[in-house]
């Protein structure tokens, strides 16, 4: 279910978390010739194809989420989620050991983990301006250089059966993966989901009246013969 399609009309396609969409790294980024589809993302910043996803962090934030202990798990999810992730850490790289009170060791200690350990590639860039353009030339080369495309979900590089079931369900419209988490423990499978009423799936926390018709209608509309095999 691919809802940015690969260099759709000669144009690089990436999804960006909307919450990227006040940064200066988004504002940069639609000066390119791309088409940017925003979506709240469970893992990471920007997927640039189905085998690439970005996090992307400011000097401060990759420090507070190393004091926090957030940054670990952070490049846990983007190493599982993603075949090839990649952080980029935006600003000066000498404030990287100045501008908090962390002990050099324990940051080059985090670096080393990211690259060996989560086996994430780490991209630095100097502005805003500069981590848009790698973020687009690493879109360009994904997709036109390589034959991968881009989809609108993480897909995880393995998978078990319950999270398989759980990727499914989600791919329905409006369902995340908490929500469809709710959906299989309410049904107990995903043909249980599939089948459900619009009232019943209305019995499920998070689902109003118009997201049970919309979920109902995609799973029950006839599919449109346009023609082609």
């Amino acid at each position: 279910m691919a809802e940015a399609s690969s260099f759709c009309n000669g144009k690089v396609s990436i999804i960006a978390d909307h919450r990227e969409k006040r940064t200066k790294t988004f504002s940069w980024l639609q000066s390119f010739d791309a088409r940017i589809v925003e979506k709240q993302l469970d893992v990471g910043d920007y997927i640039v194809s189905d085998t690439v996803g970005i996090e992307r962090k400011t000097v401060d934030d990759f420090l507070t989420s190393l004091l926090d202990r957030r940054l670990f798990n952070q490049m846990e999810s983007l190493s599982s989620t993603f075949q090839r992730p990649l952080l980029i850490v935006e600003g000066d790289q000498n404030m990287l050991f100045c501008s908090r009170n962390i002990h050099p060791n324990a940051i080059h200690g985090a670096l080393s983990s990211i690259t060996l350990d989560y086996r994430v590639p780490i991209i630095w860039t100097s502005t805003p301006k500069l981590t848009a353009s790698q973020i687009y030339w690493t879109g360009y080369r994904e997709q036109l250089k390589s034959p991968n495309g881009i989809s609108a979900r993480a897909c995880k590089k393995t998978r078990d059966e319950k999270a398989l079931q759980e990727f499914l369900v989600a791919g329905l419209p409006k369902v995340n993966t908490k929500l469809s988490r709710r959906l299989l423990a309410e049904f107990g499978s995903v043909r249980g989901v599939f089948t459900a009423s619009e009232e019943m799936l209305m019995g499920v926390e998070g689902i109003g009246k118009k997201k049970a018709s919309e979920i109902w209608c995609i799973l029950n509309g006839c599919y449109p013969a346009d023609g082609r095999a």
